[in-house]
């Protein structure tokens, strides 16, 4: 089974999602895995192995200096360069606060790079519901680029655990902010990023109602769902929801192992695995299904 998966992290000590010797310990607390290291060549090679094709995030940009987080950014344009086959493309989290500036670096990044770039809000570290006016320059040059926007939504394991949860305010991943975002942007293909729980229902509600949203579940065993959004992937929603890993803190052979114990049948499994996310991509400019 081909698998086209929509957000993993690095598997790399440069771009490791995981920073701080606080939030590695909370890796084996929250996400139930070891931290470890891949090079560049052993991430391309389990990603071959899988039959994967891969959307990176660093996840740690988005409130690093522009001229730092540039730095990231050739890092990621080089590496899908060298393994395109695997790695479909990279989304980036830039501070919103750098305003027009930021969103120049996100075109940069689209006109240099050889596979997809798309930018991904990650309110609850930014401070700001997707639907702010100060995401405005990112999402024109989406627009004009022809890009998809990844929204996180719902609970996030970043800060889990933490005194004060790390200053996230899960609020701010609500999804009645992606439906306050698919009214002003209609043109613009948006894909809500996890498990949206505790607000599933709402969720639902928004994407059967707004013909320009998507679903991806990375970060979340299948298993762990709601039984509404499980009920709706084989029906109201067959064509609208994606895999996502978070590679490296979930692996391919649990995540695949568990979406198969849900019982689907094969056409259901494919659509989730693969077909959904080459049907939304296959008009994106300059990427290759």
């Amino acid at each position: 089974m081909k698998l086209f998966d929509l957000h993993s992290h690095w598997g790399t000590k440069r771009g490791y999602v995981l920073q701080t010797e606080e939030e590695l310990a909370q890796q084996i607390r929250t996400w139930r895995s070891t931290p470890r290291y891949d090079t560049e060549e052993e991430m391309a090679a389990y990603f071959a192995r899988n039959n994967a094709r891969v959307i990176l995030d660093f996840g740690f940009t988005k409130n690093m200096p522009l001229e730092k987080a540039r730095e990231y950014h050739d890092y990621a344009l080089e590496t899908q360069r060298r393994f395109p086959e695997v790695i479909f493309g990279n989304w980036l989290q830039i501070d919103p606060g750098t305003g027009r500036e930021g969103a120049a670096e996100f075109k940069r990044c689209i006109e240099a790079s050889s596979g997809f770039v798309g930018i991904c809000i990650s309110a609850a570290g930014m401070g700001f519901p997707a639907s702010d006016p100060i995401y405005r320059p990112f999402y024109e040059v989406a627009i004009g680029a022809g890009r998809p926007v990844l929204v996180l939504v719902g609970y996030t394991g970043a800060g889990a655990g933490i005194p004060g949860g790390k200053g996230v305010k899960l609020e701010l991943c609500h999804p009645r902010y992606v439906d306050e975002l698919a009214i002003d942007y209609p043109e613009m293909k948006i894909i809500a990023g996890r498990s949206a729980w505790p607000w599933q229902e709402e969720m639902i509600a928004v994407m059967l109602h707004k013909p320009n949203v998507w679903a991806e579940t990375h970060g979340w065993s299948p298993k762990y769902l709601t039984d509404s959004l499980k009920r709706d992937i084989s029906r109201r929603l067959k064509q609208r929801v994606m895999f996502g890993a978070d590679y490296p803190l979930f692996r391919y052979e649990r995540l695949v192992a568990d979406w198969r114990a849900l019982g689907y049948d094969e056409a259901t499994l494919e659509r989730v695995f693969f077909r959904n996310a080459e049907t939304l991509f296959a008009d994106v400019p300059g990427c290759r299904i």
